[in-house]
């Protein structure tokens, strides 16, 4: 009997509950398809396609046999062709000769320049059907679909698992500041002194190469203030995804700066990615793969808001859209868009992880609208009960969790693993048609009834 090792990671479930099998050969072509309400892309069973569309085509819903789950394709597959962009077909765009001829020439345009070179490379960008603006949540409704019908083909009413976040906590926030210039660098006390307002400690970015000087006293002077450092890019020339070797001579570079600063995590310029090379990287997290990508230079999408390993790395998506694109490409000077993207993750409990720069996110205008997010994360704490954490932290939390186990015998279901006291058992049942949990209060004790609706 086939599991999904992907199901059983996002949920945390025991595998018996995770029990998935192909009905039938596959094709040998990937492509879009519809199953339920999402539109996913991979390889499908041979002769279950109907109603072919621009995009996408339906198939039928997948039987129940057995005990175990009948699909009508490979789940895990699938779910890797959505998480790791392989549906997007798109290298950093500094392959391209007119890629690399824009980064030579980028340094002698002035920003007025750039900013509207950039408009016209994205023109159309709200035009794109897949991933879904603004917050593209495909991954985690198949997760919940593909539950649930695990539920019905095993007979029970409700699926224990491992609850997300620590102590119960509904979602989690983290806040972190990319240092792209001196200017910006320099800025970094100011950006802490507004983060530490509002009780939320953010992660710095910081570029070690020749953008500018990083002396130890900064780095050290980061850390001390209980703030976090991560390695950003070598140098910020938006190659570092040029071509497989230059990748891999800058990467072990990155490492060695990642053990200089200490640092457990890592994010390319531009949110340049390959995930298929993450192998190269020594860290404990990523942040480089937004949600969806419509206003970045590199179009794609993870299309999930949960944490999820890219090999031994865990990757924490970009889910709010970057303050750069909100002021420069949209024009847009409230949070407003920011309030919407955080009200679809939190219905999904996910993870929200947005990008501000120091190098403009303290100029007047710019910094009444990140002090506003702030305030918005610090009440939705309170009155939520959202986690503020470090992205370090909730790397840890994700890896801790995934290493976590349910034991179930005739004392009922328990957590067991390093971390299970931080842990809260839940449990996962239909109703009308759709996903609730039963969070515990304490550990391994329920009481509490939260409803899981996705909508996109």
């Amino acid at each position: 009997m086939a599991i999904s090792k992907h199901l059983c990671e996002y949920f945390s479930c025991p595998e018996r509950y995770a029990s998935v099998t192909l009905r039938g050969d596959v094709s040998q072509q990937m492509e879009y398809f519809k199953f339920r309400d999402s539109t996913l892309f991979g390889n499908h069973v041979v002769g279950e396609n109907a109603d072919f569309g621009t995009m996408t085509y339906i198939v039928r819903e997948p039987d129940n046999e057995n005990g175990r789950v009948q699909l009508p394709f490979d789940a895990d597959a699938t779910i890797d062709n959505i998480r790791l962009e392989r549906y997007a077909s798109s290298s950093s765009p500094t392959s391209s000769l007119s890629g690399r001829a824009y980064y030579y020439v980028r340094p002698l345009l002035p920003v007025k320049v750039r900013r509207h070179l950039q408009k016209v490379r994205l023109r159309g960008w709200d035009q794109i059907e897949f991933p879904r603006w603004p917050v593209d949540l495909t991954v985690d409704k198949t997760m919940a679909d593909l539950l649930l019908l695990c539920q019905q083909a095993h007979g029970v009413k409700r699926v224990p698992f491992v609850w997300y976040w620590p102590n119960g906590a509904t979602s989690a926030a983290v806040v972190t500041h990319d240092v792209e210039t001196a200017y910006g660098r320099d800025l970094c006390e100011t950006l802490m002194d507004i983060d530490d307002a509002f009780g939320i400690k953010g992660a710095f970015e910081v570029v070690p190469e020749k953008r500018y000087e990083v002396p130890s006293t900064y780095v050290d002077h980061i850390w001390s203030r209980g703030f976090e450092v991560a390695v950003h890019d070598l140098n910020h020339d938006g190659h570092l995804y040029s071509d497989y070797e230059t990748f891999r001579q800058r990467a072990a570079k990155i490492n060695e700066y990642g053990k200089k600063f200490r640092a457990e995590g890592f994010r390319a310029a531009v949110l340049y990615r390959n995930q298929e090379w993450y192998d190269a990287l020594d860290f404990s997290y990523d942040s480089s793969v937004p949600n969806v990508a419509h206003l970045d230079p590199q179009r794609g999408g993870c299309c999930t808001v949960m944490p999820y390993f890219v090999g031994n790395l865990v990757e924490l998506p970009v889910t709010l859209t970057q303050d750069y694109s909100l002021f420069h490409i949209l024009g847009d000077y409230s949070i407003e868009l920011w309030k919407q993207q955080v009200e679809l993750i939190m219905q999904s409990h996910g993870l929200i992880n947005v990008i501000i720069h120091p190098d403009y996110a303290t100029t007047p205008r710019e910094r009444v609208v990140f002090e506003q997010l702030l305030a918005h994360l610090a009440e939705l704490r309170t009155s939520k009960g959202v986690w503020t954490a470090l992205p370090k932290d909730v790397a840890g939390w994700w890896r801790q969790r995934s290493r976590m186990r349910i034991i179930e015998d005739n004392f009922g279901a328990r957590i067991e693993g390093e971390g299970s006291e931080r842990a809260r058992l839940a449990y996962a049942s239909e109703r009308d048609g759709k996903l609730v949990f039963e969070i515990c209060a304490h550990v391994n004790q329920p009481s509490v009834q939260n409803s899981h609706s996705i909508s996109n």
